[in-house]
């Protein structure tokens, strides 16, 4: 029987700094090595309890994510360390998983233990629990985001680091409120630690999270009301049926 890690006494975030093995970087060619805003002076440090990190699609939020998480010794399909639930082998795209080829991790403890949570491979992670005869398992049985929420109040609420690629494909936004809650109790316990990227803005107005913006010229503290997916929204809430109006027509004109 494995042995029950003893808690770390000191808080979160364990994770405090990631930069790039410049030898390693200059070898290597393609995605992920062409991203805008990997350099050998690209260094990102991490200050509180969670981060997350948000952007257009293909900034690269998944990419660092999936490579953070097998720097940690998670499988780049998601899950807990040492889970497999997803074969690679017939793969034809390249992870970001092999990035972390390319980085350097500082700790203060290092502390792994944790999950890697991936929501387009939730259900392969799901089912490998089952078949392995997991007792608190059985999160197929429900909703998705019943599923969804039910795992992150039992797999949160031990002490580790958590990586989370977009949870909220699958949530309401009531439900998103409640993984709110779970995210705040993390946040203010800094027990654990979060590195998450979203899309939503409920998420992103975490209390206390650092809110980081990925563009091609790297990563930037960004204030959520000036988050371009809280701007939409808020246009789309002020007037909904000119905002419509307005992206239907864009539409249109963009077909001649």
């Amino acid at each position: 029987m494995a042995r029950r890690r003893k808690p770390i006494s000191l808080p979160a975030p364990f994770l405090r700094r990631l930069s790039v093995l410049e030898d390693v970087l200059e070898a290597r060619s393609g995605y992920p090595f062409t991203l805008p805003w990997l350099s050998a002076e690209f260094e990102l440090e991490f200050e509180t309890p969670v981060t997350i990190l948000v952007g257009e699609n293909g900034a690269g939020k998944s990419t660092l994510i999936e490579a953070v998480a097998s720097l940690s010794g998670y499988d780049e399909s998601g899950g807990g360390k040492g889970y497999r639930a997803v074969d690679h082998s017939g793969a034809k795209d390249r992870s970001g998983a092999e990035l972390a080829d390319a980085l350097r991790a500082g700790w203060l403890p290092k502390v792994t233990d944790g999950w890697f949570f991936r929501s387009e491979s939730f259900f392969s992670v799901a089912r490998y629990l089952d078949e392995a005869g997991s007792p608190s398992a059985d999160f197929l049985s429900m909703s998705h985001g019943e599923g969804f929420l039910r795992f992150f109040e039992e797999r949160l609420s031990r002490q580790g680091i958590y990586f989370m690629d977009e949870p909220e494909s699958a949530l309401s936004p009531r439900r998103q409120l409640e993984l709110l809650r779970i995210l705040n109790r993390i946040s203010e316990s800094e027990v654990s630690q979060i590195v998450m990227a979203t899309h939503s803005p409920i998420l992103m107005a975490l209390p206390g999270a650092t809110l980081l913006e990925v563009t091609k010229s790297g990563f930037a503290p960004v204030d959520l009301m000036q988050t371009r997916h809280f701007r939409l929204y808020q246009d789309f809430t002020v007037d909904p049926d000119a905002f419509i109006a307005e992206a239907l027509a864009d539409e249109t004109d963009s077909q001649f």
